[in-house]
């Protein structure tokens, strides 16, 4: 059939029951994404005739005689359309997957549906950016208009802007014509029907039998190497209890078998001809219940010491305690106690582009994959070594990632492509769907928290002792990692003499519990900020003041389960670089009062305030590295080559202005390389918000030494003192004369044999400490026991902002991810341990219409430990959302909540109860 795509006539050939969505994908049109194909997210909305709709959704056989309008036939990266142009100016999007859809739904609307955007873009989501840029992209009046470059403190555009709206940057799986070799197959994976069980046999002779099909995988096939999914610096922080398939299932949708085919229809009809034996064993959902005596040993098998497992026997992954003074003395003399149990819910990243990647062999051999990660050189180690290759053997790169929040510093998808490509010799490709997103992979942990709190009648803190259990699920990637760092800076935070902390990461045969932004300190600091609202009440105190009283300030040890071993053994190399945190109480406590939305009219509503506190780590502990290189090109030009991802974290664009400043350049003179193990040595990856701090202050150290090289060098030619030279974007020049930055690589190169060129790295042995404030005013109807946010207000110490427009959106992001896991979100496991989540659309993923705005503030730090005074700012933001949430809702209707979400159910149960 023909069908016309951005003003192109094709004939194509459609698939019986094949969507729009891929069709176009299939005929090059790549800039068409795949969010959910189950019509809830937009990422792969196109226009058909002039109208929006999802493409996912949409069957091919319609779209005969059609015109079709895709992102990239709106305009080009250098002729923007109207409402692109509007986005980059705007900033309107973060990672940049969803903003195609976006895009091309704006493209359409009228005055009167720009006025109701919670209406006319309710169809399309987006989990980075909190949503105010976008609505300012479509509504707002003129917009100044973006800068491309800039140096430190300014807002500069992120530099893929024009080709993130018109469709034109490249994700995993956007293959450009001969970046992956020819004849590529579709790797299939199927899934345990059983929360608990051992294959005892398994046939696939049918499945091999199935025409188009190469290869069929059992666990009778693969590597017997135990691994983590979960990736660290040092890989020995994760315990090794996994294979690439196992002979017993450990929860209800765990890999069983992989089938390799010419296409995904083919791989998953092979699938359905394996026929697999099991044998069904004993399961254990709750933590509690998986430490009882006679519980199922879930890992009985594996021997503690090698799989790094604390006790196997009584399905205890990882245990904590530890700490200071005498807490139940001082309970028992406290003058005010206060005590509860909070919990936490799975949540799922929800990140838009699912886990995907696509593996090939090179002209010389080596394995090449291209993967969704944040973490491509620990996947290269890792792969390597259940692949059992040399490091050397294996690249692994990451273009663009469309959303992570924790989820891809994991080995998910790369093991199973890396080792079809070895066994095959054909490029293999594996992309996960949403169902398996929400069902299937890691989701943050769900904790339980029990935390007692004393104090004296001035409101001073005599003890504080907090017992966390936490459910890491069936397998124990990440689990004593977030469970060490919950109990960490969230007892920190505030200066006691009696503290005690009693932690367990559990065993259960549910879906694995993983990294997720945070990184545990959300759960605990919900609970503890809770409790000390709770004990502010007590006292008849106000909460800001009774925080004010307690918190740690420049002087005082960070103490959670030990007094802290400064330049000693065991020093964790936590520093005040600098201190906001008396600036955020201020700017938050001042700002909440003011403004915001009208209370709704009514005797069914109920308003309140409430607010909580936040502090962490600005790099995560036992090292974090980057290495740099920075090159200045025979075209005068500058090379700066990074090992760290860019997946909305905006690092590309700070490390653009990092050159910048340090090397006298504009950004239009900058080619950034990124997150590919050939680039450079080593790169830990983008997580612990480490991409600004860590990566960022390595090129600083590459930018400032080859600026010096280029100082040194130009200041012979030019018959001064390299003091004296100044670096230009094209030219170094001094007293009056220049020279061509071209001139100066050619004269260097005859000289040296090659162009100037520095290498920076970075290692973290010190970490500074940073604070968030967060305050909501809410109205809560008691009648239905919906929850509106009347006001948003978050105060941050990030110490010298280096971008405020893409700051102000992290924070905004990671604000609107904590109201929808605070609000609405939750993936359910029922009583046979499967969840029954299958879509965004049952999961509920926020839209526009359920997120307020929330005003950023800065407070006003240099830090003397990150990068031109700089702070992370990535993570931090979500910590302190979810309990202030909590204490405004207990504010409004008098009942302390100990359980999220706060959904209307839940609320208006406890009201009416």
């Amino acid at each position: 059939m023909k069908i016309t795509v951005n003003g192109r006539e094709r004939t194509v050939e459609p698939r019986a029951g094949q969507c729009l969505r891929t069709l176009l994908r299939e005929n090059t049109h790549v800039e068409v994404k795949k969010g959910c194909d189950s019509g809830d997210c937009g990422a792969c909305t196109v226009l058909v005739d002039g109208s929006p709709l999802h493409s996912c959704i949409y069957p091919a056989q319609r779209a005969a005689g059609r015109e079709i309008t895709t992102v990239s036939g709106l305009g080009r990266p250098e002729d923007l359309s109207d409402v692109q142009q509007r986005f980059v100016d705007a900033a309107g999007f973060q990672c940049g997957f969803c903003t195609a859809g976006m895009v091309v739904t704006a493209s359409t609307f009228t005055a009167e549906q720009r006025a109701d955007l919670a209406e006319h873009l309710k169809g399309n989501l987006c989990r980075c950016t909190g949503y105010r840029s976008i609505r300012e992209a479509v509504t707002s009046g003129a917009l100044e208009p973006a800068a491309f470059s800039g140096t430190v403190g300014e807002s500069v555009a992120a530099p893929a802007a024009a080709r993130i709206v018109t469709g034109q940057e490249r994700y995993t799986l956007d293959h450009g014509e001969g970046e992956v070799p020819a004849g590529l197959l579709h790797l299939a994976v199927l899934r345990s029907p059983h929360p608990h069980a051992r294959i005892v046999g398994i046939d696939v002779s049918a499945a091999q039998a199935v025409p188009g099909v190469h290869l069929v995988l059992t666990h009778e096939d693969v590597p017997q190497t135990l691994f983590s999914t979960g990736r660290h610096q040092d890989r020995l922080d994760d315990p090794d209890d996994t294979l690439v398939l196992d002979p017993v299932v450990r929860y209800h949708g765990q890999r069983v078998a992989v089938a390799v085919a010419e296409s995904v229809a083919a791989a998953e009809e092979a699938l359905r001809q394996v026929v697999v034996d099991y044998q069904v064993l004993p399961a254990v959902f709750d933590p509690e219940q998986a430490l009882a005596p006679g519980a199922p040993a879930i890992h009985g098998d594996k021997d503690a010491a090698r799989s790094r497992i604390a006790d196997p026997q009584r399905n205890l992954v990882a245990e904590l305690h530890g700490g200071v003074g005498d807490v139940e003395r001082a309970l028992a003399d406290a003058e005010v106690t206060v005590s509860g149990t909070w919990q936490t819910q799975r949540v799922s990243h929800a990140a838009l582009e699912t886990h995907a990647a696509v593996s090939w062999l090179d002209e010389q051999g080596r394995l090449t994959v291209r993967t969704s990660t944040q973490v491509p050189f620990l996947v290269r180690d890792e792969l390597a070594r259940i692949l059992g290759l040399d490091r050397d053997e294996v690249r692994v790169l990451a273009p663009r990632v469309g959303g992570g929040f924790g989820g891809k510093q994991e080995l998910l998808v790369e093991d199973l492509v890396g080792l079809a490509t070895l066994r095959t010799g054909r490029p293999v490709q594996y992309e996960t769907t949403r169902q398996d997103t929400l069902k299937h992979l890691p989701t943050r942990h769900p904790f339980r928290v029990t935390v007692r709190l004393g104090a004296d009648s001035r409101g001073t803190l005599t003890a504080l002792a907090v017992e966390v259990l936490s459910n890491a699920g069936a397998y124990g990637n990440h689990s004593p990692g977030v469970m060490f760092h919950s109990c960490h800076e969230s007892l920190a935070t505030y200066r006691c003499e009696n503290k005690r902390v009693d932690a367990r990461a559990v065993y259960t045969n549910t879906v694995p519990s993983g990294a997720f932004r945070g990184y545990g300190l959300g759960q605990v600091v919900f609970a503890i900020e809770s409790a000390m609202d709770e004990l502010a009440a007590e006292l008849g105190l106000d909460p800001y003041e009774v925080r004010r009283r307690n918190v740690v300030v420049p002087g005082d040890p960070f103490v959670a389960t030990s007094y802290p071993q400064e330049h000693r053994e065991g020093d964790d190399g936590l520093r005040y670089g600098s201190y906001g945190l008396d600036q955020c109480l201020d700017l938050a406590e001042q700002a909440v009062a003011r403004g915001g939305a009208p209370a709704p009219q009514g005797d069914n509503w109920r308003t309140g305030t409430g607010m909580a506190i936040a502090m962490i780590a600005t790099t995560p502990p036992r090292g974090h590295f980057a290495d740099t290189v920075v090159r200045l090109l025979a075209d005068g030009t500058w090379e700066l080559n990074v090992g760290t991802a860019e997946f909305g974290n905006g690092t590309s664009t700070v490390h653009h202005q990092i050159a910048v400043s340090a090397l006298g350049t504009s950004s239009d003179r900058i080619r950034l390389r990124q997150s590919d193990t050939d680039l450079v040595a080593h790169d830990t990856g983008a997580f612990g918000s480490a991409g600004s701090v860590v990566a960022g202050k390595a090129l600083l150290i590459a930018c400032e030494e080859v600026a010096a090289q280029v100082r040194t060098f130009a200041a012979e030619l030019l018959g001064c003192r390299p003091d004296q030279v100044s670096l230009e974007p094209s030219t170094v020049s001094a007293a009056g004369r220049s020279i061509d930055l071209s001139q100066l690589h050619a004269a260097f190169h005859r000289r040296f044999g090659h162009g100037p060129r520095a290498e920076g790295s970075d290692g973290a042995r010190l970490r500074s400490v940073a604070f968030n404030v967060q305050a909501f005013r809410v109205a809560v109807d008691v009648d239905s026991g919906q929850v509106r946010i009347l006001r948003s207000v978050q105060a941050v110490d990030a110490g010298t902002v280096l971008n405020p427009a893409q700051l102000r959106g992290q924070v905004e992001g990671g604000v609107a991810q904590a109201i929808g896991a605070s609000l609405f979100e939750e993936v359910r496991v029922g009583p046979d341990g499967q969840s029954p989540t299958q879509s965004l659309r049952e999961y509920y993923l926020p839209r526009l219409d359920d997120v307020p705005e929330t005003e950023v503030l800065f407070a006003d730090t240099y830090d003397t430990i990150g990068p031109l005074g700089a702070k992370s700012m990535s993570e931090a933001p979500f910590n302190p959302v979810a309990p202030a949430l909590a204490n405004a809702v207990h504010d409004a209707v008098g009942h302390r909540f100990h359980e999220l979400p706060l959904s209307a159910d839940r609320v208006w149960r406890a009201v009416n109860g």
